[in-house]
Formats: C-alpha cells, structure tokens, sequence
C-alpha cells in the first residue's frame, strides 16, 4: 500500500509536471504566434504607411515640381514680356521721339525758309516803293524851286508846272494799278513807269497766262500804255 501510494503520488507530481509543460508549452506557443502576428500586422501596417508616406512625397514632389516650374514659367515671361514691351515700348518711343525731332525740324525749317522769303519779298517791294516814291518827290521838289526862283523864265516856270503835273497823274496812276493788281490775289506788286515803257514786277513765282492778260488790262487802261510795252516779270 504504501508502494501504491508512492506510486501514485510520484505519478501525479509526473502528470502534474506534463500538465504544466503542456500549459506553459501552449502559452509559449500562443504567445508566439500572438507576437508573430502583431509583428506582422506591426510590418503591414509599417509598410502600408511607407508606402503612403512615399506616395505623399511623391505626391508632394511632384506638385511642388509643377508648381515651381509654373512659376519659373510665369516669371521668365512676365519678364521676357516686361523686357520685350520695354524695348519695343523704349524702341518705339525714342523711333517716334527721333521721327517728331526730325519733322519738327522740318517744318521749322521750311517755316524759317518760307517766313525769310516772305521777309526778303516783302522788303524788296517796300524799299522798292520807297526808292520810287522818293525819286518822284525829289522831282517834284526840284521843279517846284524853278517856279519858286526869281531867276526862271516863264516859258520854264510853265514847263515845270506841267512836269509835276505829269509826276502826280503817274503817281496816282500807279497807285490805282497797284490796288486793282492786289485785288486780284497779288498783294507783292510794284509798278515803274519810264516814259512810254512800264515794268510791272509781281512777288509771285509763276503767272498764268490769264493772270498776265488781266495784269496787261489794268496797266493799259489806267496808264494809257500799249500792250507791247508793257513788261510783266515775276519775283
């Protein structure tokens, strides 16, 4: 009995002994398994965030990329166009600038040109009328010192009034042609009459053949002169 007994008890603490290491076999076993799978779903997860990190930098990367590039695109021809309307804004104004210098210098030189020929026309007619109307007025004066001198003779005397007689019709003739001439467009006009010639000279470059006709009638019928000695130039 007492065999038995030992038997028994030494079979227990064996079963009990199997037990534990069939427990502590399964716990080891279940625990590994356990930290297996959390390990891989640790790396799967692991992964899965790498990859969308990764993909989020690739992202990222790929939009900053185009961003920059739009950019560096938008800058180059902002600045490409800002350079370009420059220039051509810079070009065209100092092309107009030069164009209008230039014209401007033009017409003030063809308005110097032209007031200087309108000056030197006008001069010459005005000291031309001048230098006539003086002669008849030394003339005259000249004549007027016979009558008025105790030394004359009267057939003198009676010359002399006839000659300044003569002086004044002409004069009052010239003037009449002169006015009737400027009526009809030519205001630069002189007439010289030296006995039965007459020179009329007009501040015109080119006269038409009707204008000269008109000219000729005038003279001729305020002057009494003939056609043919009329003389008609141009200044």
């Amino acid at each position: 009995m007492k065999i038995m007994k030992g038997l028994l008890k030494k079979n227990q603490v064996i079963i009990y002994v199997i037990a534990l290491m069939l427990v502590t076999a399964g716990y080891l076993n279940y625990t590994t398994n356990t930290a297996e799978q959390v390990s891989a779903e640790t790396a799967m997860e692991m992964e899965a965030n790498d990859d969308m990190q990764i993909a989020d930098i690739g992202d990222a990367t790929l939009v900053s990329s185009e961003a920059v590039n739009e950019n560096e695109v938008t800058e180059n021809t902002t600045e490409n166009v800002t350079e370009s309307t420059s220039n051509t804004n810079g070009d065209t104004t100092q092309e107009a600038n030069g164009n209008m210098t230039q014209n401007t210098n033009t017409v003030e030189n063809n308005t110097a040109t032209q007031t200087s020929a309108t000056v030197s026309t006008d001069e010459y007619f005005t000291k031309s009328k001048l230098e006539r109307d003086t002669m008849y007025s030394q003339m005259i004066e000249s004549y007027e010192n016979v009558l008025n001198s105790s030394n004359s003779l009267e057939t003198q005397k009676q010359s002399a009034t006839e000659e300044i007689k003569k002086i004044n019709d002409t004069k009052n003739s010239i003037m009449i042609c002169e006015n009737l001439i400027s009526t009809k467009g030519f205001t630069n006009n002189i007439v010289f009459v030296n006995g039965d010639s007459i020179s009329v000279i007009i501040g015109v470059e080119q006269l038409q053949q009707e204008e000269v006709a008109q000219i000729q009638n005038i003279i001729s019928r305020e002057l009494n002169a003939e056609i043919e000695n009329i003389h008609i130039s141009t200044k």
